[in-house]
């Protein structure tokens, strides 16, 4: 576990790759604008998986980006997710909320059935401004090794992913690596 310099538990883990992230991310032309194909993709996410939420996430130093969001109402107008309890779900949240920088962090995929189950997850600030019980998301690694975001998909109920929806939240962060080297070597 990892303590700030006062011995406090930190929950969003320190990222030492955000720089380097952030000047691919740029390269790639990606994290900073809504994408109809990422959506897309996020619609299909949710279908595959049966998840309401489902997000392409890009990470930055300070906050997420869902260049590709899919909510039940298919709303996407709030400025962040926190406003969700409002009824809007938006691109941006801040870094220390949810469980994708940790995904980025960790560099592999993350299955939180119930994030209650994990004292280091269930005190996360969507557990209680957004009702978040669930969680699954696999890291978007490119061919630089950058692992420039993830794909998520998260639930207000408890889900019982299992090793099928482990290896699902994998192959389809796979497809979608391939999906943005595709784009790389058409810009080139």
């Amino acid at each position: 576990m990892t303590y700030d310099p006062t011995g406090h538990l930190l929950l969003t883990p320190i990222d030492k790759e955000a720089p380097g992230r952030v000047r691919r991310l740029r390269e790639l032309g990606l994290g900073e604008r809504p994408d109809p194909a990422f959506d897309e993709f996020a619609h299909r996410l949710a279908d595959v998986t049966g998840a309401p939420f489902s997000m392409v996430n890009f990470i930055d130093e300070n906050r997420q980006f869902f260049a590709g969001l899919h909510t039940p109402g298919g709303s996407h107008s709030g400025s962040d997710l926190g406003a969700a309890g409002a009824g809007g779900v938006g691109r941006y949240m801040a870094r220390d909320h949810g469980y994708c920088p940790h995904v980025v962090v960790r560099r592999k995929a993350l299955v939180l059935e119930d994030v209650c189950d994990y004292p280091r997850f269930a005190g996360n600030p969507v557990v209680d401004e957004i009702g978040i019980r669930s969680y699954m998301g696999a890291p978007l690694i490119d061919r630089t090794g950058v692992a420039l975001g993830t794909i998520c998909v998260v639930d207000t109920d408890v889900r019982p992913w299992g090793r099928s929806g482990l290896e699902t939240i994998k192959a389809m962060a796979a497809e979608l690596v391939e999906q943005i080297h595709r784009r790389e070597d058409a810009r080139f």
